[in-house]
């Protein structure tokens, strides 16, 4: 047997592989549409959806944990009498890269804040508040300042304020008997 014979063999079983290989390929194509296998493989893992409590909602972290009370911005606001007007001014500096508290002060990101308390929703001329504020209406009462700075964006949906609020309930009131005391 020469060299010439033995690539003929060689040749005829890889014709052979690749006439089987590509039978299979286009069968497996026609019969699935995608080149899968028939039903889509799951890829990845099946996380475990969480036990569902009494009230519908998955359990917390802490199984056994009493539930957060919900916040209660009128609680909190009969608070901002009693509050510390110093600490508010230094829990300021926080709203300070956005919003000025000087008489006459400049519009930033947000508005100015001076006498922002009892000022209606939306009202420092020339600034451009959001629609979803514009269509909130009413004043900025204690009440609802300290709902709005506990979480902007849940006292109103699509307010342009990216601050995440305060959590603590003597932060709110401190913070807001400080802007209270801008008159």
């Amino acid at each position: 047997m020469d060299s010439f014979e033995l690539n003929k063999i060689a040749g005829g079983v890889i014709a052979a592989l690749l006439v089987i290989v590509g039978t299979k390929t286009i069968i497996e194509t026609s019969n699935s549409g995608h080149g899968g296998h028939g039903d889509h493989a799951a890829v990845g893992y099946v996380l475990p959806k969480p036990e569902a409590d009494g009230d519908g909602h998955g359990k917390s972290a802490k199984a056994g944990a009493p539930a957060a009370a919900a916040f209660d911005a009128t609680k909190v606001a009969a608070l901002v009498g009693a509050a510390d007007v110093a600490s508010g001014e230094k829990l300021f500096k926080k709203c300070k890269a956005c919003h000025t508290a000087d008489k006459g002060g400049a519009n930033k990101v947000g508005p100015n804040l001076f006498g922002v308390v009892d000022r209606a929703k939306g009202g420092v001329d020339g600034f451009g508040y959001s629609d979803a504020l514009k269509a909130k209406g009413g004043v900025w009462d204690a009440e609802a300042l300290v709902a709005f700075l506990h979480k902007p964006k849940e006292y109103i949906p699509g307010t342009k304020m990216v601050f995440k609020g305060f959590k603590k309930d003597a932060e709110l009131a401190d913070i807001t008997a400080y802007l209270a005391s801008l008159k």
